[in-house]
């Protein structure tokens, strides 16, 4: 039902790669159905991906893409081809995720571990691996999964929007520039500064829980030689 449901033919269409984004729209806006049916053949899969990557939840994805194609169908007239078509229509998407997220007025914590940048991931999995026991070891790389849920879905919009698209979809700067109408400073402003506050967030989670388990570590120490005197 996910990517099917806004299909408008039921028939299936030759696909034609070799026939350009630009060809396409113009073909629609002398009338061509089957042009936009192409349209969203090829973007679908892209436009479903990237709202789950803000949404975190599939029902809530597959309302976006939905209501991505549905304007994308009443706006495609006034597309002037200033910048990319798939940038474009990125917009749309990171739009609608974040009307999705404001209606839903809860933050979903679902965003795993794997799916985030490889700064973050590397930093996990070294803090993960310190000399703590291997059942603390486990306890802590769950509760670094929470944290770094918690701590991507409170992002401020205008971070969490360049720090997804440029570290978790792999979009360059120009690309994501163009996809928020940033220049490419504004972009590296907004990454640098997203991955700083998800680093501090970790850092000072970190921090308090292992000064928690050693401290309960040396109390459990100190009880085992009292016990044993």
């Amino acid at each position: 039902m996910a990517l099917q449901a806004f299909r408008f033919f039921k028939g299936s269409i030759m696909k034609d790669k070799k026939v350009s984004d630009q060809v396409l729209v113009r073909r629609f806006c002398k009338g061509s159905l089957e042009a936009f049916e192409e349209i969203v053949s090829r973007y679908e899969t892209k436009v479903f991906n990237l709202a789950m990557r803000f949404c975190r939840n599939q029902e809530d994805a597959e309302e976006v893409i939905q209501d991505v194609f549905t304007t994308l169908y009443q706006k495609l007239p006034g597309f002037e081809g200033k910048s990319a078509f798939s940038s474009w229509l990125y917009r749309i998407v990171v739009n609608a995720s974040f009307m999705k997220l404001r209606k839903r007025r809860q933050v979903q914590n679902t965003v795993s571990l794997e799916d985030l940048a490889p700064m973050l991931k590397q930093q996990a999995m070294e803090k993960e691996s310190l000399s703590l026991a291997r059942s603390d070891t486990i306890t802590l790389g769950n509760e670094v999964k929470i944290k770094l849920q918690d701590a991507i879905n409170k992002l401020p919009e205008e971070y969490r929007a360049v720090f997804v698209l440029r570290d978790v979809d792999g979009l360059t700067n120009e690309e994501v520039g163009e996809v928020l109408g940033l220049s490419v400073p504004a972009v590296k402003s907004r990454l640098h500064r997203s991955r700083s506050m998800l680093r501090r967030k970790l850092h000072r989670f970190y921090e308090e829980y292992v000064g928690k388990r050693v401290s309960v570590k040396m109390e459990m120490e100190q009880l085992n030689e009292i016990e044993a005197a």
